[in-house]
C-alpha cells in the first residue's frame, strides 16, 4: 500500500536512518543582457550564446537531481544594446521588472549577485532594478558612503547575505530542511571604474576581509552550507584589495562552495590548470568545489554536493564541479535547442531594441572591421579617437586647458580573444546605424579627459604594449605575437602622436600594471608634431571614465588628473560626430606600427573572414578547431 507521511512525521522518522542528501547548485554568470542568441551588432540570430539556450540546460540539470538551487553571479543588466535600450532609450518605469529578470522569473532563480557592470547606468537605476527583481540580490562588500570617515559604522548598500531554508529530500525521498547561506561579492575597484556614478555614494571593502567578517556570523545563525557567489576571477596569488580572489575564498573557513565569474573564462578548464591547489578533473581548488560558467550564457556551471546529517549537523562528504556548454565550437552547432519561454518573456524589449539599433546615423563609404586591429592602425579605433578628440576640443575650447594639444586614447574592444572568433567589428559600407555605433564602442562609458606629461604618454603606451609576447629576432620558425591573456580593451592606441612598438623587447609592465622590466622600452620613436616628444610637455588625452579613474592599472591614471568628466557617453559623442560628418570615410592615419623584424615570421589569430582584408605580408595558414584562423605575418 502506497501512502505519504505528513511532513512533520516524515522529518521525525527520517532521523532513524542514514540521512544523505544530494544537492545540485547551478550558476549562470556574466550574462550581459544576452537573454537571446541574437547579435544586435550584426542584426542576426546566433546560437553561440544566450540565456534562452542556457535555460534548456538548466531544466535538464534540474530533471536529473531532486534538490537543485539556481544562482546568477552578476554583470546581468549591461552588455549589449538591449541593456542600453531599457536603461537609456526607453527607460524602465519604476516597479517594472528588467527584461533579464523577467526571463529569470521564468526559471525561478533562488538568488542573484551584483557584478561590477551593474553600476554602469548609475546607482538610482540599479536600485530600481534590484527593487523589482523576482529573487533576492546579495552584495556583501558594497557599503553606503556616509561621509563620517568611520568605516566601523558603515552600512551595507545591499543585502550582504541570506540564509534560505530549503526543503530537500534524501536518497530515500525523505524530506529535511537545509539552511543554505549565500553571500555575494564584487570587485572593490567599482569605486574607481564607475567613479562618476559612485563617488560619495558607495564605498567597497576587500572581498576576503568581508568574507571573514560575515561567514562566522552566517554559521552562528544556522547556515548548514555556505555558498560564496563571487563576481571575481581565479588567480594564483592574493593581495588585499585584489580584483580576482576566488582562489583565496576557498581558504576561508566556513565557505563550502565558490561560484566564480567576472573573467569570462571556464572553470574547471585548462586555462587554470597551473593554479596551485586546483584539481581540474574534480572542479575543486584547495579541496572545495569552484565553478565559473563562461559568459553570455554559453555555459552552465554545476556543483554537485553530497551531504550527510549527523545529529543536527550536516557534513559535506564530497563535492564536484563541472560546466555544460550550449555550443560546439568545433562542429559549429548548438548542443541544445532554445527555450521559447525566454523569448516570450523579453519579446517587447527585444523588438524595441531592434527598432532602436536600426536607426540611421550617417552614410558609410567603405566597410569597417577590427580583424587586424592588434597589428596595424585600424579604422575602427581611429573613428573613436576622432570623435573623442572633437568632443574634448569643443568641451575645453575655453578655460585653463584650451591651449594644450589634445590626444586621444582608444582601444579595439572587439578583437576576438576570450569572446571567440566571431567577436569582431564588421560593418559593411552603406548605412551607418546605431547598432554599428554600439559595435564600435560596446561599453556605456562616458567621455573624460586627463592632463599628462610627455613622459606619461610614453608610459601609457608602454603599458598598452603588454598586448604582445616577446619575439626572438634570431628564430626562423613562426612565433605567436599576441598575448591572449592581455585583454584587448587595455590595448590603448594614442592618436595625435606617432610611434613604433618593438616586440623584440620584453614588456616593461606586468599584468597588474607593475614595472617588471625597468630597463625595457618597447615604444620607440615617440613623436609629436614630427619631433621627439618633450617628456615635460603637457597634453590633454581624451579617454573614458574607466581608464581615467584607474581602470586597467595604467601608470599615471588614478582619477586625480581628470580635467573633464563629461555626462555624455562615448557612444553619444560618436553619434554626434557622425551626424555632423554625414558621410564617413573610414581610414586610419597610420600613426603607429610594429617595428619591422627582418626574417621573422609572426603568428596571428583572427577570424576566417579576416582573409578578405589581408594586409601586406599576411598569409592564411589554417582554420583551427576553435574557429579562429591562423595567419602568418612577415616583414
Amino acid at each position: 500500500m502506497n501512502f505519504k507521511l505528513p511532513l512533520t512525521l516524515a522529518l521525525l522518522l527520517g532521523a532513524a536512518g542514514a540521512q544523505t542528501v544530494d544537492l545540485r547548485i547551478l550558476e549562470t554568470t556574466d550574462l550581459h543582457t544576452a537573454a537571446l542568441g541574437y547579435d544586435y551588432y550584426q542584426d542576426k540570430p546566433t546560437g553561440e550564446y544566450g540565456l534562452e539556450y542556457t535555460a534548456t540546460l538548466i531544466k535538464q540539470a534540474r530533471s536529473e537531481k531532486a534538490n537543485t538551487l539556481l544562482y546568477d553571479n552578476g554583470d546581468l543588466i549591461q552588455g549589449n544594446p538591449l541593456g542600453d535600450y531599457v536603461a537609456r532609450v526607453n527607460p524602465l518605469a519604476p516597479g517594472t521588472m528588467h527584461p533579464m529578470h523577467a526571463a529569470m522569473a521564468v526559471l525561478k532563480y533562488d538568488a542573484g549577485n551584483l557584478g561590477n557592470h551593474e553600476f554602469n547606468y548609475g546607482l538610482p537605476f540599479l536600485q530600481q532594478v534590484v527593487a523589482a527583481a523576482p529573487m533576492p540580490i546579495v552584495s556583501a562588500n558594497t557599503y553606503t558612503e556616509d561621509g563620517d570617515g568611520n568605516p566601523a559604522n558603515d552600512k551595507n548598500a545591499f543585502t550582504p547575505y541570506l540564509i534560505q531554508r530549503k526543503l530537500v529530500r534524501d536518497t530515500f525521498g525523505r524530506p529535511y530542511y537545509l539552511n543554505v547561506g549565500i553571500i555575494g561579492f564584487l570587485p572593490p575597484q567599482i569605486v574607481q571604474w564607475d567613479k562618476s556614478n559612485l563617488d560619495g555614494k558607495i564605498t567597497t571593502r576587500d572581498i576576503v576581509e568581508t568574507a571573514r567578517r560575515f561567514v562566522p556570523e552566517m554559521k552562528a545563525r544556522g547556515a548548514d552550507v555556505i555558498v560564496a557567489i563571487a563576481h571575481s576571477g581565479i588567480a594564483a596569488d592574493y593581495q588585499p584589495g585584489q580584483e580576482n580572489v576566488a582562489t583565496e575564498l576557498t581558504r576561508v573557513d566556513g565557505i563550502d562552495v565558490v561560484l566564480s565569474g567576472h573573467s569570462h573564462q571556464v572553470f574547471p578548464g585548462p586555462v587554470y590548470k597551473s593554479i596551485p591547489g586546483a584539481n581540474i578533473e574534480n572542479g575543486t581548488i584547495n579541496g572545495k568545489p569552484v565553478v565559473m560558467a563562461g559568459f553570455w550564457g554559453n555555459d552552465l556551471g554545476i556543483v554537485d554536493l553530497t551531504l550527510t546529517k549527523k545529529g543536527n549537523r550536516w557534513t559535506i562528504n564530497s563535492g564536484k564541479a563541472s560546466v555544460r556548454a550550449i555550443w560546439d565550437a568545433t562542429a559549429k552547432q548548438n548542443l541544445v535547442t532554445p527555450d521559447p519561454q525566454i523569448a516570450a518573456a523579453v519579446k517587447a524589449a527585444h523588438e524595441g531594441t531592434l527598432a532602436y539599433v536600426r536607426g540611421q546615423v550617417a552614410d558609410l563609404t567603405a566597410p569597417i572591421n577590427s580583424y587586424w586591429a592588434l597589428v596595424q592602425d585600424d579604422p575602427s579605433v581611429q573613428l573613436v579617437s576622432n570623435a573623442q578628440t572633437a568632443y574634448v576640443k569643443n568641451a575645453l575650447s575655453t578655460g585653463e586647458y584650451k591651449d594644450l594639444p589634445v590626444l586621444s586614447a582608444a582601444a579595439p574592444f572587439k578583437a576576438g580573444g576570450r569572446a571567440g572568433p566571431s567577436y569582431y567589428t564588421d560593418i559593411p559600407a552603406g548605412t551607418l546605424a546605431i547598432k554599428n555605433v554600439a559595435d564600435l564602442y560596446v561599453y556605456p562609458n562616458t567621455v573624460q579627459a586627463v592632463v599628462v606629461t610627455g613622459a606619461q604618454v610614453q608610459e601609457w603606451l608602454e603599458r598598452s604594449a603588454g598586448q604582445f609576447k616577446q619575439i626572438d629576432p634570431s628564430k626562423t620558425e613562426p612565433q605567436e605575437l599576441v598575448d591572449t591573456a592581455f585583454p584587448t580593451y587595455n590595448f590603448d592606441v594614442i592618436d595625435g602622436v606617432t610611434y613604433e612598438i618593438d616586440v623584440t623587447q620584453p614588456s616593461r609592465y606586468g599584468s597588474k600594471g607593475e614595472i617588471v622590466a625597468p630597463d625595457a622600452h618597447r615604444v620607440k620613436n615617440l613623436m609629436y608634431a614630427g619631433k621627439p616628444i618633450d617628456p615635460a610637455a603637457k597634453f590633454v588625452v581624451a579617454t573614458n571614465n574607466y581608464r581615467a579613474s584607474g581602470g586597467g592599472s595604467f601608470p599615471g591614471l588614478d582619477g586625480k588628473n581628470i580635467v573633464l568628466a563629461a555626462p555624455d557617453e562615448t557612444r553619444q559623442a560618436l553619434i554626434g560626430y557622425f551626424n555632423q560628418q554625414k558621410t564617413i570615410n573610414p581610414t586610419a592615419d597610420g600613426n603607429w606600427k610594429l617595428t619591422p623584424i627582418p626574417g621573422v615570421t609572426l603568428l596571428y589569430a583572427s577570424s576566417p573572414t579576416a582573409q578578405k582584408y589581408l594586409p601586406q605580408g599576411a598569409t592564411l595558414v589554417r582554420t583551427r578547431d576553435d574557429g579562429f584562423a591562423e595567419y602568418t605575418i612577415k616583414f
